[in-house]
Formats: C-alpha cells, structure tokens, sequence
C-alpha cells in the first residue's frame, strides 16, 4: 500500500484563494480583516513564525502588524498594548506568540484577549464554548487538522481515533473536534501503559507531543489516516515529526509530511478565524 500524502502546502494555498475571495468581498462592503500579532523578546522562532503570518495575511489582502515588544518589557506594559488592541475598532484578530519571559504571565495575558478577537482560540470562554458545542474560535492546528481529514474526503464517523498528547494548544481540543464528528477517540499520554495496543487498533492517529520516532511502521495498522503534528528540530536544524514517516507511509492509508503537513494549515486557520472575527463584528454572515 502507498499512502496518500496529506500536502498541507497545496491544501493550505487553495484554502487560502477562498479566504482571498472572502476578503475582497469584504472590502466591497468597506472593511478589512486586520491581524494585529504582540511578540514579546528576539526569539528566532517566535520571530520567523510572526514572519510568516503577516506575510500570509496580506497575501490574502488583510492588513497584519507586529506588535514587537522588548525582552525586558513587564506584564503590565503588555497588557495595556493588549488593552489598547482590544479597543481599537480596526482590528479584527489579536494573537499573542508564546514563550512570553519569564516575567510575563501566559495565562494572564490570554485571559486579557477580547475573546471576540481571539483568533487563536486559547481564551477560557471560547475553550469553554468549544466544549459545550457553541460557535466559537477553534485553536488553529486542530482546526487545520480537520480541514486536512475534510480536503482528503476522509470518513469520521464511527472511526477509532486515537490522540497521542493532551495539551490545551492541540490534543484536547483536536480530540474534542474529533468527538463532534462521531469519532470514538482515546487519549494517550505520558502515563499511558501500552501505546502500541491502542495505536495498532486505531483508524486515525494524530501525534502532537515533539518526540521524534514516537510511532513507527509497527504501531500502525494498514490503511489508518496518520496526522503528524510532531516538530522538532534535529542537530542539523532538520524538522522531524513524532512519526518514522518513511516506513509508515508503508503501510499507512494517508499520511502528513513534516514539514509540510499540518503546519501550513495552522497558520491559514489563523487567517480564517481573522475574517471570521471581522464578519462576526460587522453582522456579515
């Protein structure tokens, strides 16, 4: 069996066209998207990440601007840019680019996102909402996730999933997502006796806990979906995801690449809950 591979790079740039059409539309009618993004300190990462959004966003004809604050700058100060963003009524998405130093509390300052701004879905209310099946912003990668299942005509329902991780950026959320589509879905972890029975036995695997070579062609069984949302630089700087990709594909029935997979998704989910922030604002439909 060759698998077949999830491209989140052509995926994410047809999606992207829709989103374009969308924002011209919205500018016929007077408004555009804004993405306003606070990225506290010099972290290379952090910086080419920001990078990337702003550039994607005005691919799409939004405007985007970094709010790019001092390594030094205190809590307080970040939260009165906050303040001020959350105010201002030209901005229509707010995100905040973690690790924030040390002096900068993360759940604090998530907490201070207008949640009608919040486009990367982390505040407690649309968390909340997300877990009571009400509209809500969905944190971006489990929302490109299912927009990765969606384009491959990937049947759900009824399927044994099974997600290796439970963070709040990612593990919980895609399983809740997975739930709502009547997915039958296990959560591993840390704790978690005897991966490989669970995984041996799943339909769809998803992977989000940075551990190179975590599955590998032994743990999955023919046919299975695999998303790979593992990101981990090696010591040549080289992305490896948690999945042996090159023996899985094997036997796997669709697979994501890293890099490549899951991580063009999560930025163009970015830019689609930006318009979606924009429309709810305005009462556009």
């Amino acid at each position: 069996m060759v698998a077949k591979i999830l491209d989140g790079k052509q995926i994410a740039k047809d999606y992207r066209q829709g989103l374009k059409d969308q924002v011209e539309s919205l500018q016929a009618k007077g408004y555009t998207p804004k993405l306003s993004v606070i990225l506290v300190g010099n972290d290379g990462a952090s910086q080419s990440y920001v990078n990337s959004k702003k550039k994607a966003a005005e691919k799409v004809g939004m405007i985007s601007e970094i709010v790019h604050l001092d390594e030094s700058t205190s809590e307080e100060e970040v939260l009165n840019e906050l303040k001020r963003l959350n105010e201002d009524d030209s901005v229509s998405g707010i995100l905040v680019q973690v690790p924030l130093p040390d002096q900068v509390s993360e759940q604090k300052v998530l907490e201070s996102i207008n949640p009608a701004k919040d486009v990367d879905g982390f505040h407690p209310e649309n968390i909340g909402k997300l877990y009571i099946d009400q509209q809500t912003f969905v944190p971006c990668t489990p929302l490109g996730i299912m927009e990765l299942l969606n384009h491959a005509d990937i049947d759900i329902e009824g399927k044994d999933a099974v997600v290796i991780g439970r963070s709040h950026i990612v593990g919980q959320p895609v399983s809740k997502l997975l739930l709502q589509k009547n997915a039958s879905v296990t959560i591993l972890h840390s704790r978690t006796k005897d991966m490989h029975s669970y995984l041996k036995n799943a339909d769809i695997i998803v992977s989000a806990v940075g551990r190179p070579g975590l599955v590998t062609k032994e743990d999955v069984k023919e046919g299975a979906v695999v998303i790979d949302v593992g990101n981990t630089p090696d010591e040549n700087g080289k992305l490896k995801g948690d999945i042996e990709y090159d023996e899985v594909k094997e036997v796997a029935g669709a697979i994501t690449p890293v890099p490549g997979g899951v991580g063009p998704m999560t930025i163009t989910m970015v830019l689609n809950n930006t318009l979606i922030a924009e429309k709810m604002r305005r009462g556009i439909e």
